[in-house]
């Protein structure tokens, strides 16, 4: 006999059941609607000129990135104000992942040392997404000086002094306070020759209009390798294990070490999980064979940290910065 009464998803209480189970279903499939990023081009700012360290580095991310997602990833060079131009339009973007930077460590944590007055927080007004690479910084001269080695630079400069210019990639950067810790620690004075970017110093540097320079291996390999640069060290405190027979400076200068690192940043305020999948598809972009030989071939060392490993670092070297930039008296323009 049938029962009486309502039909099975009449009943009030199957029917708040059944709700139930569609809220759920919603819900559930909420995460995956956030999955679908990047649904639109996604814009990876470079604050500097193209043709520099962090611009083939962008290009090269960009390219992986926008064959694994399926969406263009622009690289925009927006140079000046060492760096902060261009970091300031990442600031003022939202935080929907479709506006990146590929910042530099001087500009997030060295130059709050330098400056009195910031558009924005090296730090705090960033989501930090990942440290992409660390790139062997090289000191290089044009063959014209008669050096053959570090402790021959210094000599060279001493008995020369204000008459070598050193090319930097701004006042500020961080190819200037290489050669500015250089100075100091050397005891000699070069004459600062300030450029809107690395890119524009190295051509000068070959063209011998200038004669040292403190800047990526990625921008004075090639040269190197043709004779138009001598390789005299590198900036780390170790020698750099892709170029074992390059001394570091440190040997003939004790107490020099510089190390620039590269990363991705997004505004303040990105969601987490957002944060994580961007910061996974970078080191799996960046880890790939071709890539990495890339990468090894121009001295750059891929460095994987999570965000929060990224953050950690930035902190450790803005006290580290500061403490270099107040103990020498260093001053931007």
């Amino acid at each position: 006999m049938a029962a009486c009464g309502h039909a099975p998803f009449e009943h009030p209480a199957s029917m708040r059941l059944l709700i139930r189970a569609i809220a759920a279903v919603a819900m559930a499939a909420a995460p995956q609607a956030h999955s679908a990023y990047p649904d639109k081009p996604v814009r990876i700012v470079v604050p500097w000129a193209a043709g520099g360290s962090t611009d083939i580095l962008a290009r090269t991310l960009a390219n992986q990135l926008n064959a694994a997602l399926g969406q263009p990833f622009i690289v925009d060079n927006r140079p000046g104000a060492v760096g902060m131009i261009g970091s300031d339009l990442v600031v003022k973007a939202k935080p929907d992942g479709y506006t990146l930077l590929l910042g530099v460590m001087n500009t997030h944590v060295v130059n709050p040392a330098l400056y009195v007055t910031m558009p924005f927080k090296g730090i705090d007004d960033f989501t930090p997404i990942g440290m992409l690479a660390i790139v062997v910084t090289t000191l290089v001269i044009h063959p014209s000086v008669p050096a053959r080695n570090v402790a021959g630079l210094i000599a060279f400069a001493k008995s020369h002094p204000g008459k070598l210019a050193c090319a930097t990639a701004g006042t500020g950067s961080s190819t200037h306070l290489n050669a500015v810790l250089f100075e100091k620690l050397a005891g000699v004075q070069m004459l600062h020759v300030p450029y809107k970017g690395g890119a524009p110093a190295v051509v000068d540097t070959v063209a011998g209009q200038t004669q040292v320079l403190f800047t990526a291996a990625t921008q004075t390999l090639p040269h190197v390798k043709s004779g138009k640069l001598r390789l005299l060290g590198v900036t780390s405190a170790r020698r750099a294990a892709m170029f074992p027979d390059v001394p570091a400076i440190a040997e003939s200068l004790p107490g020099y070490e510089a190390t620039v690192w590269y990363g991705v940043f997004g505004p303040a305020g990105m969601p987490k999980e957002l944060t994580a999948f961007l910061n996974a598809q970078i080191h799996r972009a960046m880890t790939l064979p071709e890539v990495r030989k890339r990468m090894d071939d121009i001295g750059v060392e891929i460095i994987n940290q999570s965000p929060e490993q990224f953050l950690a670092t930035m902190r450790r070297d803005t006290a580290t910065w500061d403490k270099l930039i107040r103990d020498f008296n260093i001053q931007a323009d």
